[in-house]
């Protein structure tokens, strides 16, 4: 098979949570340990650290990844989902896996797969640890897909495990409450390995406390610990907490790696040009200003949607679209009146019929058109828009995936 032909058996042959939403889902982790005894176990061949919770990950695990490839380490990233390329999710020191590496691993396991049935998602964690060992990764900073406790993932002993934030988000999968969602995203908490908890509300700090204790794990909360300042080229308002959770992560990496000010300084400003992450409060046009950010859960959007108010404009203009699963009654309160909505439905099969979005913006005096594809949308909002309007394009990753 060919790169495009791989990667299409993979999509569309097994379950993946990315196009299909709940049946994709996995309730336990035999699938994953199956997998990883027939690949020889990859995930105990390199050092890691492990990176879970709702918001944040990939900011964090990308400042996380940067920050040690300044000090002259060979480091691999695990993120997900992808933006444009399946191969963006596995990448070592921001050079993303060959397309060479996927073809031949798939070809080689591909009975294998079939014949337990593998989702779409353990095969990719599969490949990532697989490539990371072959290719001696001096460390791994591995991102959870959803949750912890039964993510693919959690079949790695890290150095240090990171906990970002507790919110509302896969609540079919993850429980209905904010202990509910703690309890699985502490899953990743192993013995004798300390953890660093981003931010907490009352009703989760109990959670990760007594999963620390009982996993003799020291816990450090990094939204309680004095930090001095250091600028990043991630600019969003809500890297600020993200930054603590990463200084936190360092303090315990530097009792295994030669991480000085110095590479801190460096790491931090140069996320971007070191792992080529991208649709983080992403300015994509100048004149007017339009903003791309893929935050997608009102815990996400709050942040960004306060941001977007400090901004100086005559008129805002917002490209929005979201996945069928997505919970609006969280959302929709959060959205200003003020703004004009350019409704659009991502181009995968979860994504919300634009006509559908547009009635349930309505319910709440929201106003706006409908458009037939995102890049139709935004291309309307520009068209319309005064050079000191504000476009922000956002609501699903996929939506952002579109305009990039």
């Amino acid at each position: 098979m060919t790169y495009q032909e791989t990667i299409e058996w993979m999509f569309n042959q097994l379950p993946m949570y990315q196009t299909q939403g709940a049946s994709a889902f996995k309730k336990d982790l035999t699938n994953t340990l199956l997998l990883a005894k027939h690949l020889n176990n990859p995930e105990n061949g390199f050092k890691s650290v492990h990176v879970a919770g709702t918001n944040g990950k990939g900011s964090v695990s990308n400042m996380l990844a940067s920050i040690l490839q300044e000090a002259g380490y060979k480091v691999g990233l695990y993120t997900s989902p992808h933006l444009k390329d399946f191969r963006e999710r596995i990448k070592i020191n921001g050079q993303d896996i060959s397309k060479e590496f996927v073809m031949d691993f798939m070809a080689q396991n591909k009975s294998f797969f079939e014949a337990s049935q593998l989702s779409f998602f353990e095969m990719t964690v599969g490949l990532a640890f697989d490539y990371f060992t072959k290719e001696k990764v001096n460390v791994a900073i591995v991102e959870t897909g959803m949750g912890g406790r039964l993510d693919s993932t959690n079949i790695i002993t890290p150095l240090v495990s990171v906990i970002t934030n507790i919110g509302f988000d896969h609540t079919q999968f993850l429980g209905d409450t904010l202990e509910k969602i703690a309890f699985e995203k502490a899953g990743i908490i192993k013995n004798n390995v300390p953890v660093v908890v981003g931010e907490y509300t009352p009703e989760t700090k109990s959670v990760f406390e007594t999963k620390a204790q009982e996993m003799q794990s020291d816990i450090t909360f990094a939204s309680d610990v004095d930090f001095p300042f250091y600028e990043s080229d991630l600019t969003g308002d809500y890297q600020k907490q993200n930054r603590k959770t990463v200084l936190a992560t360092i303090n315990v990496l530097k009792h295994h790696f030669n991480i000085t000010e110095e590479v801190l300084v460096k790491g931090l400003l140069n996320v971007v040009k070191n792992t080529g992450f991208m649709g983080r409060w992403q300015i994509i046009h100048q004149n007017p200003i339009a903003v791309c950010d893929t935050a997608h859960n009102s815990h996400g959007l709050k942040i960004v949607l306060n941001q977007i108010a400090q901004q100086k404009f005559k008129d805002l203009r917002i490209v929005f679209g979201v996945v069928n699963d997505k919970d609006l009654t969280e959302i929709l309160p959060l959205m200003p009146k003020n703004a004009i909505y350019y409704f659009c439905k991502p181009n995968v099969m979860r994504g919300l019929d634009a006509k559908n979005l547009q009635d349930k913006f309505l319910g709440y005096d929201l106003k706006g058109k409908v458009y037939s594809s995102v890049a139709d949308a935004y291309k309307n909002a520009l068209a319309d828009a005064d050079q000191t309007d504000f476009i922000y394009v956002g609501g699903s990753t996929f939506v952002v995936a579109e305009i990039l």
